[in-house]
């Protein structure tokens, strides 16, 4: 007997169970608001000109959104996680490392994210920092615990409260400095190139991004997943990167949150810092929950409780030395989705067997090869890093697919087949 939980972790989500337009928007929108944009924005903000940072954040996301929207695509179309739909490119045992990645990263975002609300929260309110962790951590870890429904309402609730007091903020600060024309006028103090723009712009959120399967495959469509998708980091990505980039700007601060308790904004400040933080690592829980129930076939629920208890026991700890250590492992991931998209559209062309019929192979060693090949590239070759990952990898994956002998996986059975 097939297990089964209430989020599909296991099987494709049937389509009676699937969400509409808003909902997904709403999920998407809510993991987009994400504090390490609003940092990112920041750094951009003192590097560029104002109208090439729009330019910059509007290219960037632009390309997150191709990216994320080709996932959401075949998630929506499958109906299958980013976990389950390795297995088809990587193998039954073989998805298995792309699930410990994802998973891995994101248990250490959420404790990073635990600790980026209580450490500026502790100091303005003279707080014990610990028992802020404690309780935050535990609260964003029991929400966790019912999924999507939960993903939905806190995206319902955070995002207009986010947009409209980020917001507010933002243009008080724009104000302080003499408004729009002053904000055109800045010249930046130690100007970035552009490469170097795109990738902070890109890189910032591809990581993340690359888990998009485990989110749309509860839409309808695939239409409405794209849309969804696309308009979540065209809208809510951009947004975070401006608040960042104005506050930084305006007070050489590039978290909305440290610009608001400047500002004089005390409670919406941790109003917003708080349901932007809980929005992310509610995702990233149910991600790694996700993640971690493919390799040990144990419910999600139950990782959902480990990985929120490790992430926050390990908040500090992981806030002082994590956060390099996430970061160059993000490089390591976009590689994944770059060979989920390649495997579905260019070697399967669009046409996955449905997953409960599948016999998978054990391992694809040429989709392993060509992450590590990505990986390689995305660390050494110059250009742009997240698109020297995507192309880079999706590239090398078509070749040696076509090239090199392999077992491709069929309905029902495995067959060798030279490509």
């Amino acid at each position: 007997m097939k297990k089964f939980d209430a989020e599909f972790s296991w099987q494709a989500v049937p389509e009676a169970n699937r969400n509409n337009f808003w909902k997904t928007l709403s999920v998407m929108l809510g993991m987009t608001f994400f504090s390490a944009s609003m940092l990112a924005g920041g750094e951009l903000g003192l590097g560029l000109t104002f109208s090439q940072l729009i330019a910059i954040v509007l290219i960037g996301n632009f390309i997150l959104g191709i990216y994320t929207g080709s996932l959401a695509y075949i998630a929506a179309k499958t109906g299958l996680s980013t976990h389950l739909l390795a297995k088809y490119a990587f193998g039954e045992k073989g998805s298995h490392l792309p699930s410990f990645l994802l998973g891995f990263t994101q248990v250490g975002w959420f404790g990073v994210g635990v600790a980026m609300f209580a450490i500026p929260v502790a100091k303005v309110m003279d707080w014990n920092v610990y028992a802020i962790i404690f309780s935050f951590g535990i609260a964003m870890t029991l929400s966790a615990l019912y999924g999507m429904k939960t993903l939905v309402i806190l995206g319902y609730v955070a995002v207009p409260a986010i947009a409209v007091l980020g917001g507010y903020s933002t243009f008080s600060a724009a104000e302080a400095i003499g408004g729009l024309q002053s904000l055109i006028a800045q010249e930046p103090a130690s100007a970035i190139s552009v490469a170097a723009a795109l990738t902070i712009c890109i890189g910032s959120f591809i990581s993340a991004g690359s888990l998009t399967p485990d989110f749309t495959r509860f839409s309808k469509s695939p239409r409405q997943a794209v849309s969804a998708t696309v308009i979540a980091f065209w809208l809510g990505n951009s947004l975070m990167f401006i608040f960042g980039a104005v506050g930084a700007l305006a007070y050489g601060l590039s978290e909305i949150s440290e610009v608001m308790f400047l500002q004089g904004l005390m409670v919406p400040a941790i109003i917003v810092l708080g349901l932007n933080i809980w929005t992310t690592n509610d995702n990233a829980l149910y991600a790694s929950g996700l993640a971690f129930a493919n390799i040990t076939k144990l419910p999600k629920k139950v990782f959902v409780i480990i990985n929120g208890l490790i992430g926050t026991l390990f908040a500090m700890w992981m806030y002082s030395n994590f956060v390099g250590f996430l970061t160059v492992l993000g490089t390591a991931i976009p590689s994944i989705g770059a060979i989920l998209i390649a495997d579905y559209f260019f070697i399967k062309r669009r046409n996955y067997a449905p997953f409960e019929t599948m016999i998978f192979q054990r391992v694809n060693w040429i989709a392993l090869l060509s992450w590590a090949i990505g990986v390689g590239l995305a660390q050494f070759a110059p250009g742009i890093t997240p698109l020297n990952a995507l192309i880079g990898t999706g590239l090398v994956y078509i070749v040696l697919m076509k090239v090199l002998p392999n077992e491709i996986p069929v309905k029902g059975v495995v067959v060798s087949s030279d490509n």
